[in-house]
């Protein structure tokens, strides 16, 4: 576009060229038109070449074009019947002199077929047809079907799922097929550059980039396990199983969750990953069931105030509210009040911090365990023992986020399990956007089971929604006063 200018604007837009562009611009690199006034900038080829080093931008085509077969698509096809009704109808409204004919005939409604089908992604880690993805994203699937991007489907059986670090084997009966190249998550470091690909909504190969936000992010809801990659690459329902690369084409992590009041990406994606997920993968190949460190505590953040009752400089470590009897934790000597700041060679700056570094652990090993007592620090060595079945290390919280369903919950006190006239379940203490706002739950109620499953604890209904599949309906009974019912929620990948 060609604009006048009087003659003292010609010397400011030069300058403005010429600093814009990093350098300094002659008289003899413009072109002044002498009929009208206006002037035509001609960059010479090394202000080209500078102009499009400020812009320059990484280019994912070679991780697409070299890895993107390798990406495929997780679904379930399994078909129910959806049982038929009897009853009696009549066409006519009373008022109709045909209305005595048809009362009381019988009408029947025969059953139909459903197909059910939910979705996600995964990715190929061998020529044989091995395939990684989410534990979330296959947990329930009775007919699991892979597709690749040729779209050849096979059916697939899992080889083996871990809850805990929510990662999943699968095996497909086929050759030579197209694998990613991993690489080693330890060494992502905050604001690099990622890439994801994945199946969202069932479109294939959608690719997606961002950073790295931050690393060894805990979750406060579950999945203490995991030391999430959190970045701001675009997820949405259908990824959840896919890989996200580095700059270097190797798969660092798998796309696990999302943030959201609503269903839909808010900027925060959190992956698992690739070292934790692998440490699944070896165990499920050696046919072996995957061990997790165990300490036997109970712990909780240290708040501001905390630290201030305690004597502290800052609001750091993890505050052990309890230890079990005869654990690892009581035979070292650890006791409720003291807060531990270091584990091994890694500081606990946060409470979530823990928990990951404890569950790695191979049980048995000896570890030094650095602590705060009364202000004093001092050292204790733990040796690790085997998480029992059933168990896990406890964060102790007054409420835990469901941030899948937009709830707060917390547990049910006397006080609420006699107004409700209920001995089990959990209380809903918040509701935000998202599905359990839709259907009409509210601060006040208690959700007693899910999915036909009894809720006994926040901790424990955070684990069964974390394993229920996305957009498929889902029964819930809840109590309000002294009324249970079901209601039907749908919940996002």
């Amino acid at each position: 576009m060609k604009t006048k200018l009087r003659k003292n604007s010609r010397y400011i837009l030069t300058l403005a060229v010429a600093l814009a562009l990093g350098f300094s611009v002659g008289v003899s690199d413009l072109v002044f038109g002498q009929t009208d006034g206006t002037i035509t900038p001609l960059p010479s080829p090394q202000q080209a070449a500078n102009a499009e080093r400020i812009v320059n931008l990484p280019d994912f085509t070679p991780i697409v074009k070299k890895f993107g077969d390798a990406i495929v698509r997780i679904t379930d096809s399994s078909t129910k019947i959806v049982h038929g009704h009897q009853g009696f109808f009549n066409p006519f409204p009373e008022n109709s002199p045909f209305f005595g004919f048809f009362h009381g005939l019988p009408n029947y409604t025969p059953p139909v077929k459903e197909v059910t089908k939910a979705l996600g992604s995964g990715f190929i880690i061998s020529h044989n047809g091995y395939i990684l993805t989410a534990g979330h994203v296959v947990r329930g699937m009775h007919h699991i079907v892979v597709t690749l991007t040729n779209h050849h489907a096979y059916r697939a059986r899992v080889v083996g799922l871990s809850v805990r670090y929510d990662t999943a084997l699968l095996k497909i009966h086929a050759h030579n097929l197209p694998i990613v190249r991993l690489g080693n998550s330890k060494n992502l470091q905050v604001g690099q550059w990622l890439l994801a690909i994945g199946m969202p909504f069932g479109l294939y190969n959608t690719v997606t980039q961002g950073v790295v936000s931050a690393l060894d992010r805990s979750l406060p809801h579950d999945d203490e396990y995991i030391p999430f990659i959190q970045s701001d690459v675009p997820i949405n329902p259908g990824n959840s199983g896919g890989p996200i690369f580095n700059m270097r084409g190797q798969v660092v992590g798998i796309n696990d969750q999302i943030y959201t009041n609503d269903g839909g990406y808010m900027g925060l994606s959190f992956s698992i990953p690739i070292d934790t997920a692998m440490r699944a993968v070896h165990a499920f190949e050696r046919h072996q069931k995957l061990k997790f460190g165990w300490l036997g505590v109970e712990i909780q953040p240290v708040t501001p105030q905390l630290a201030k009752a305690l004597h502290l400089p800052e609001p750091v470590g993890a505050l052990v509210a309890q230890v079990m009897p005869s654990s690892p934790a009581a035979k070292a000597g650890l006791k409720p009040g003291e807060i531990i700041v270091t584990y091994g060679h890694h500081p606990i700056y946060s409470v979530g911090t823990l928990p990951p570094l404890v569950g790695d652990t191979p049980p048995g090993r000896s570890i030094k365990v650095g602590v705060l007592e009364q202000g004093k620090p001092h050292t204790l060595r733990v040796k690790v023992g085997t998480m029992p079945q059933h168990m896990q290390l406890a964060i102790s919280k007054q409420s835990l986020d469901i941030r899948r369903l937009g709830l707060r919950i917390g547990t049910l006190g006397h006080k609420e399990q006699k107004a409700l006239g209920i001995h089990h379940g959990v209380l809903i203490q918040a509701v935000y956007p998202g599905p359990a706002a839709f259907i009409g739950l509210h601060s006040g109620m208690a959700i007693l089971s899910i999915n036909q499953q009894r809720v006994d604890s926040p901790e424990q209904f955070a684990q069964l929604v974390k394993g229920l599949p996305a957009n498929t309906p889902i029964s819930m009974r809840v109590r309000s006063h002294h009324e249970s019912l079901f209601v039907v929620i749908t919940l996002p990948g």
